[in-house]
């Protein structure tokens, strides 16, 4: 039996009252981080390969699904709004097409060949980098996907929650994060899902800042989105340059970007 598959640690759920069923299930998301640490050479690995493919010209997919492949939609989606990088640098492909995004398609994930199809309609090269996610380790959507990849010298990542599983065999680079039973038997989308989650945030925010999209601890290339983001935006460029407020909105609503304004401001408009 896989790990994720095996009995839950806790009985008669229930029979629970509602904080004793809080307060385990936060025992055991706990558990996470610590699982998520040890992995950290693993992605170390992966996100200099990101990083350089991407130097190169290259792009990031992400491809999964189920809950596995919403994760990974979810972190291409965040890239462009939070570091202004180009929409298609960072892709994620789900199992069923967008419309499994909200609701599950039956028997999708089971098809060895559409992954690989469903990445050749994004001209997919040897510059690119593909990681495949998924829990189990066991979906043979990803697992083909992955092979095709290898045998058209596309370097491959992998994020895993059950140790030597398939996926992980059929990537360069595997993340093995093995979270353990789940607090409901099998219910992958927690603990799974959070370490998923949690690697996913690493890999993408460590490959945007060596990038270059983040300078000191600001998103100084985020999308002027809403009115919220305009704000924070004024007050880096305040910060930065030390104008007043209506001056620096000013100034980053013209330019598009704190980074912009900044330099131009420093370089005397």
């Amino acid at each position: 039996m896989k790990v994720t598959e095996s009995n839950s640690l806790y009985h008669h759920l229930e029979k629970m009252s509602t904080q004793e069923l809080l307060r385990n299930i936060n025992q055991e998301d706990r558990k996470v981080s610590e699982v998520v640490q040890h992995a950290i050479p693993q992605i170390e690995k992966l996100v200099d390969v990101v990083t350089d493919h991407m130097l190169s010209g290259g792009r990031l997919f992400y491809i999964g699904a189920g809950t596995s492949g919403r994760l990974g939609i979810v972190d291409a989606s965040e890239c462009p709004p939070t570091y202004g990088v180009p929409q298609g640098l960072v892709i994620g492909i789900i199992a069923g097409g967008d419309s499994a995004i909200r609701k599950a398609v039956e028997f999708a994930e089971d098809d060895l060949e559409q992954g690989w199809k469903d990445l050749q309609k994004h001209d997919i090269n040897s510059k690119d980098v593909v990681v495949g996610i998924a829990a189990s380790g066991r979906t043979p959507y990803v697992i083909g996907a992955l092979k095709h990849c290898r045998e058209n010298g596309i370097k491959t990542g992998s994020i895993t929650c059950n140790p030597d599983s398939e996926v992980a065999k059929n990537a360069d680079y595997p993340i093995q994060v093995v979270t353990g039973p789940e607090f409901v038997t099998g219910s992958t989308r927690m603990k799974a899902g959070t370490a998923q989650k949690l690697v996913l945030n690493m890999l993408s925010t460590a490959v945007m800042i060596k990038l270059g999209r983040v300078e000191d601890n600001k998103m100084v290339n985020m999308q002027l989105s809403n009115e919220k983001l305009v704000d924070r935006g004024t007050k880096m460029v305040m910060e930065s340059i030390g104008l007043e407020y209506e001056q620096s909105k000013a100034l980053l609503l013209k330019e598009g970007s704190v980074k912009k304004a900044v330099d131009l401001f420093r370089n005397g408009f």
